[in-house]
């Protein structure tokens, strides 16, 4: 018997290369690589990467699918199908938009595919695949370890992904992951995260955690059983983080450099509005930024526009907040009602949506606003969020921060990172603007 993965891509524009910081290894197929039995045979194709053999004889395909993904992903399990070959999508696309899902393949999994794998394996031998499998939404209560042989002479990230958590909980608007986990938060067992950490035989890692200050708790644990490994760091977090110096404390000298922090909006209407207003009773945002810095833990900033107080100011204020910190990287983006969200189900009841469904419009370039905004254009508001990432990369912002860094006593290798991904990122504004979702993928890539 033999299984098929394939990773979908986002896209790229024609004749140009697939985005630089969108090639990290993907965990999920190592770790759907660590559930096959040996008496199977596995191949795997990264659609960012490689070309797919559509013609390849195998008895399943699975496809992991994103919401930015989702066009991709149907359009590669048509083609499959077309050749006879049975098709299962998963992912949170999946899960949350079943319905659309079930067009395009002989079977999708809802929730988490652990629980079901014995499940889909035994009904592929017995050629009875089920239309909807039904998994859970925290860990499995067995161990699994990914499999990262399958990455073998694929070329990626010198950055290793270990997954701490899943789920976050808040319940922030617009927010897929809130969506899908009903704001719970889930974390791996510490145990399996060392024997992950120290399998992989990396240094540098990206812990994927969707919040991995969800639990305080279990984030003290996770920073005190990692600190003997000697490794490096990032993650994404609340700035929740930043109000436990004990965690700080503890955060620095397990080896944390980085964490994705969502500021979102700097207006207390907008933080409301999107239900993040906890963020204003945390106290002094400079503060708890400067506590972070003082730690040398630095700050990947995002900010989200678009919301229904944001004007002018809101840009400016953000990006100034952006520079006076001297982030590590600022991300200004424009808001996006994914499937499933509040969010989503809010513009469409006031019908303020404008294309509906545009994770799968053939139309649809990334950086489009697909709702009407009450303050601006769309195009307006597009073009600001681009605008302030312009400003931003600009040289002699990346050079000033370059400096904060070094007075943060950073040492060479992320010094390094710095310079390579703030270039990448300074290049690659324009790059993603107007990308088209799913095109010009079925050749060879650059």
């Amino acid at each position: 018997m033999k299984i098929t993965f394939v990773l979908p891509a986002i896209g790229k524009k024609k004749g140009k290369h697939y985005i630089k910081t969108w090639k990290m290894e993907p965990l999920v197929i190592s770790t759907l690589r660590a559930l096959i039995p040996k008496d199977w045979e596995v191949s795997f194709y990264d659609d960012r990467l490689e070309l797919i053999d559509y013609d390849e004889d195998t008895d399943l395909v699975m496809i992991p699918v994103e919401t930015y993904t989702a066009r991709r992903a149907y359009d590669i399990a048509g083609e499959f199908k077309k050749r006879g070959r049975k098709v299962i999508l998963g992912g949170y696309q999946v899960s949350l938009m079943p319905k659309e899902a079930l067009q395009y393949a002989d079977s999708i999994v809802i929730g988490n595919v652990e629980d079901v794998w014995d499940e889909i394996l035994e009904d592929i031998r017995g050629n009875k695949l089920k239309r909807v499998y039904k998994g859970g939404y925290g860990f499995p209560h067995f161990r699994l370890i990914p499999d990262r042989s399958i990455y073998k002479n694929k070329r990626y990230l010198p950055l290793t992904l270990v997954e701490t958590g899943r789920g976050c909980p808040f319940h922030c608007e617009f927010c897929a992951i809130t969506s899908y986990y009903n704001a719970r938060y889930y974390h791996r067992n510490i145990r399996d995260i060392v024997e992950d950490i120290e399998r992989s035989g990396g240094k540098y890692f990206f812990f994927v955690d969707d919040n991995i200050a969800g639990n305080p708790m279990f984030l003290k644990k996770l920073c005190q059983e990692i600190t003997p490994l000697k490794i490096y760091w990032s993650s994404q977090a609340s700035l929740t983080v930043a109000k436990d110096k004990e965690i700080l404390k503890l955060l620095r000298k397990s080896g944390c450099q980085l964490l994705l922090i969502g500021f979102e909006s700097l207006d207390e209407a907008n933080l409301r509005q999107m239900k993040k207003d906890w963020i204003v009773k945390l106290g002094d945002r400079d503060e708890l930024v400067n506590r972070l810095h003082s730690e040398g833990i630095n700050i990947y900033a995002t900010f989200v526009f678009g919301f229904d107080y944001d004007n002018e100011e809101s840009f400016k204020m953000a990006l100034d907040f952006a520079l006076k910190h001297d982030f590590f990287f600022a991300a200004f983006n424009h808001l996006l009602p994914f499937p499933g969200t509040p969010l989503y189900q809010r513009l469409k009841s006031e019908n303020r949506i404008i294309k509906d469904q545009w994770w799968l419009d053939r139309g649809y370039r990334y950086g489009e606003i697909t709702f009407i905004p009450k303050n601006f254009s769309p195009e307006e508001l597009s073009e600001r969020c681009k605008n302030a990432r312009e400003e931003f990369f600009r040289f002699s912002s990346i050079f000033k921060r370059f400096r904060s860094l070094m007075r943060r006593r950073a040492n060479l290798p992320l010094l390094y990172t710095f310079l390579i991904q703030n270039l990448n990122l300074k290049a690659e504004v324009d790059g993603k603007y107007g990308l088209p979702l799913g095109e010009n993928l079925d050749e060879l890539p650059k």
